[in-house]
């Protein structure tokens, strides 16, 4: 790993645990090597994954930051831009010229827009096309199978 790269990941790891953003924690898989982070995520509030809390993976490839991350979801999620293998359709998760990946990107901001992504789905560039079609055609519907989905798949926060 470069010493530019390690460097970097490790302000931005550091800046993640010193002041996470709200319902997200992001951790090195393995102690000594920052190739494979660790995310869970809270869903939205407002949004059918509000009571869910995800996992995901990062891969950090060896060019990082001047390739994008690989981001996958482990907990298994309804939703039109993220299959079911877990794989998320964003444009900043792919380099130009079809995406709109910038070398100015930290994980943190990547994490904030796969957290706004959740709230906020884009059916136009769906990964799960049925499922985007129930987004649009069938808003109800979809929410009540997010919701259903999020209960039983996502570890639930617990009231006290």
């Amino acid at each position: 790993m470069s010493s530019a790269r390690s460097g970097r990941l490790l302000r931005e790891l550091e800046k993640l645990n010193v002041r996470p953003p709200w319902g997200i924690t992001c951790k090195p898989e393995k102690e000594d090597v920052m190739d494979v982070l660790k995310v869970s995520m809270l869903g939205p509030q407002g949004s059918p994954y509000e009571k869910g809390r995800f996992e995901l993976t990062i891969n950090i490839p060896d060019r990082y930051p001047f390739e994008p991350p690989q981001v996958k979801f482990l907990t298994p999620i309804y939703h039109p831009n993220i299959d079911k293998g877990g794989r998320i359709c964003m444009n900043i998760l792919k380099m130009p010229p079809k995406g709109l990946w910038l070398p100015t990107l930290t994980i943190e901001s990547l994490l904030l827009a796969i957290q706004t992504l959740l709230a906020y789905p884009f059916p136009e560039d769906p990964l799960m096309l049925d499922v985007a079609d129930e987004f649009k055609y069938a808003k109800e519907q979809f929410l009540e199978n997010a919701r259903k989905h999020t209960e039983q798949h996502a570890v639930l926060e617990k009231k006290q």
